[in-house]
């Protein structure tokens, strides 16, 4: 580790291992896996255990491992795998060639569940899923045994081999661990351990198996058989604990993982649920899993934030034991803060207003220089044209207003970003008496600096007309527009979708360099916000920007007043 990051204070959870260490636990050893299910794109909750299972291995000199909890095949394809192992790869992760798949032990969990019957610790079921739910009792009161409970080791082992050969239907029986149907963890009533599923085409296994298992019983088996110590899951799982344990207490397996709980994210204005995830894509709300709208990983890059500033975030919220929910503002400072640093600037005019410099000669241009980035001169500079026709943004225009308003009104002048000072002469309107084009004049002596004395309002943003990119823009916002949409009701959230979530400017004007941009590349509009491109220029000229961020947080003032 660092200096830095010894003196980091540290979460509960390196504390523990900081104590495994000094006892010897595990040999000493650190040994942590990322165990997603490819039912769905990875979202930005997954990103911070991302962070924490990697980030853990990598500060300890230890291991971390890729799985994929592949063990409901109804749900899971190979386009979530892919997608998966890309979102890992692109936050800056490395599993070293340890990537597996709970499939890969389909044979030793079903041998491990022979075991356990020899035992006596499984039986049989033949109750219907209906009639499980009946027998397992409530919070308040014990269960009732199954009437299968007590059958022979025999007879378990024989309907165990029936099920895996395919004889009996769906929902027919299960396996079921003997545990206590009295306890008060409704986790150790009994929990099922295997369950028969026909006509499905499992992703790595195709055909090969009809009975799958579930993941209380496949997980703490994946992780002792990987040489996991330190098995960190969220807070969920904390009820699941006492079965992760009795299941590895009860087979012939040498590694005994910690399973340790931590608080999940809570994002404000969104939703991280896979299910509420999936129904956004299903019911076209959202263009698919990669919507920039989307919390998904892959949304969040198609937007165009970084993987830096997603690992800060990580970093930032910290790791507890308590729920919180955590301010998108949060998110969103992450990404400003690590753009403001590393986006050059351009020059793009969202709702152009045509300007005619009067005085400036007709068929002249010129090159005017500009820096990349006004703090740092390491990222250089370019060239910008300027002509005598230029578009500023409608915004920055108004016929009369008060000393505050800082940018060009009627008779006032303004300068131009990296060019000269102008002076609005005259306004000119169509028949509905809508501003259509302004007159001005611009005082050659001022390129760089203002004479002495000479006040100006502000500095406005403009592209040169003859020059001009013709651009699409679109403006995200939040999807939800309340902060807690993830309500109780499976679609009551659908209520709270923001119909300004998304905004497309058609005919936005932007530098002509913006032509020589890459897929992805980031820039900050000046004035205008971060951006990424989503499109690169092409013969169609179909140059499309998507916003990542505004420069400043304007949720923050509607959430002060709400």
């Amino acid at each position: 580790m660092t200096a830095e990051e010894k003196a980091t204070p540290k979460n509960f959870i390196r504390q523990i291992i900081d104590q495994d260490q000094l006892s010897g636990k595990f040999g000493k050893k650190v040994h942590t896996r990322f165990p997603p299910e490819p039912n769905g794109y990875l979202h930005i909750g997954h990103a911070k255990s991302i962070c924490l299972n990697f980030g853990i291995a990598r500060d300890y000199g230890g291991l971390c491992n890729l799985r994929f909890d592949d063990t409901n095949p109804h749900k899971e394809n190979v386009e979530f795998v892919e997608a998966i192992k890309d979102d890992v790869k692109w936050l800056g992760f490395d599993w070293g060639g340890r990537l597996f798949y709970a499939s890969d032990y389909f044979e030793q969990l079903y041998a491990f569940a022979i075991e356990l019957i020899k035992k006596n610790k499984a039986y049989v079921c033949d109750l219907s899923a209906e009639e499980t739910r009946k027998y397992r009792g409530t919070l308040t009161e014990a269960g009732t045994e199954s009437p299968w409970r007590n059958r022979s080791v025999e007879e378990n082992l024989s309907l165990l081999a029936a099920m895996k050969a395919g004889e009996f239907e769906d929902g027919s029986r299960v396996l079921r661990a003997k545990i206590d149907m009295a306890s008060p963890n409704m986790n150790m009533r009994d929990p099922t351990l295997y369950r028969i599923r026909h006509g499905v085409i499992h992703h790595q296994t195709g055909e090969e198996w009809c009975i799958y298992p579930m993941y209380d019983y496949t997980h703490p088996i994946s992780d002792a058989l990987e040489g996991v110590t330190h098995s960190l899951c969220t807070l969920e799982f904390e009820d699941h604990r006492p079965l992760y344990d009795w299941v590895l207490d009860n087979i012939s397996v040498d590694c005994h993982p910690q399973q340790i709980e931590f608080s999940r994210l809570n994002l404000q204005y969104t939703v991280v649920s896979k299910r509420k995830l999936t129904l956004l894509v299903e019911q076209g709300v959202v263009d698919g899993w990669d919507d920039p709208r989307m919390p998904t990983i892959a949304g969040l890059r198609r937007r165009g934030y970084t993987p830096s500033s997603i690992r800060e975030f990580s970093e930032r919220i910290g790791i507890t034991k308590s729920e919180n929910s955590i301010e998108m503002g949060v998110l969103e400072s992450c990404i400003r803060e690590d753009l403001e640093q590393s986006a050059p600037r351009r020059l793009a005019v969202l709702n152009p207003l045509k300007v005619i410099i009067e005085n400036y000669p007709e068929g002249k241009s010129e090159q005017l220089e500009a820096a990349n980035h006004p703090k740092d001169d390491s990222m250089g500079s370019r060239r910008i044209p300027f002509s005598r026709e230029i578009f500023i943004d409608q915004a920055d225009f108004r016929e009369s207003a008060n000393k505050k308003y800082k940018r060009l009104v009627s008779g006032g002048e303004v300068r131009l970003r990296n060019a000269y000072v102008i002076k609005c002469e005259s306004v000119i309107k169509n028949d509905k008496g809508e501003i259509i084009e302004l007159r001005c004049s611009y005082d050659a002596d001022t390129l760089g600096s203002n004479p002495v004395g000479r006040k100006v309002r502000g500095v406005i943003h403009w592209v040169s007309a003859d020059h001009a990119v013709n651009a699409e823009v679109r403006l995200y916002d939040r999807l939800f527009s309340h902060p807690s949409p993830d309500t109780s009701k499976e679609e009551d959230f659908l209520d709270y979708i923001n119909p300004d979530s998304l905004y497309i400017v058609a005919d936005a004007m932007v530098e002509p360099s913006l032509l020589e941009a890459s897929q992805t590349e980031r820039f900050q509009f000046e004035r205008e916000g971060y951006f990424s491109v989503e499109r690169p220029a092409s013969k169609n000229g179909d140059l499309v920007f998507n916003r990542i961020v505004t420069l400043r947080d304007s949720w923050a003032k509607i959430e002060k007043q709400s």
